[in-house]
């Protein structure tokens, strides 16, 4: 299974990529769930870049979760995110996933395990414990 933080903003992103550089190890990043219909590719390919451009030697992985909106995820896609959750029909994600291979993206159908930073009362030690159990280095 897929390990991940889920992030909801610019402040949660840099933290988990000021965890990933304080530890030398690769981070998945992934959005609250469905926000593929209320925050958009837009906001979530920004966030994901301005932390990027902070980090540049943290290596990246971000995901836009898309719920079981098609229209969503083959909007995010046209958008330029390179990785996308469905949940949605099975007979619609494959078509999705041609799209996706088409665009050189990845549709992600999988569950995955997330630390989500919301609540988190120290957020830079949630993530560091996270990337340190769930990431080899």
């Amino acid at each position: 299974m897929r390990a991940a933080i889920t992030i909801h903003g610019l402040s949660d992103a840099r933290t988990a990529l000021t965890a990933a550089q304080a530890l030398r190890v690769p981070v998945t990043l992934i959005s609250g769930p469905g926000a593929g219909s209320y925050g958009g590719p837009a906001w979530f390919n920004a966030v994901v870049r301005e932390a990027r451009a902070a980090f540049p030697d943290v290596r990246v992985t971000a995901i836009l979760d898309c719920g079981d909106a098609p229209a969503h995820a083959l909007g995010a896609f046209r958008a330029g995110t390179r990785a996308v959750r469905f949940t949605g029909r099975v007979d619609i994600a494959d078509k999705l996933r041609d799209v996706a291979a088409e665009l050189g993206a990845e549709l992600i159908t999988d569950d995955v395990e997330t630390l989500d930073l919301r609540g988190e009362r120290d957020p830079l030690a949630a993530c560091m414990a996270w990337l340190s159990a769930h990431v080899a280095a």
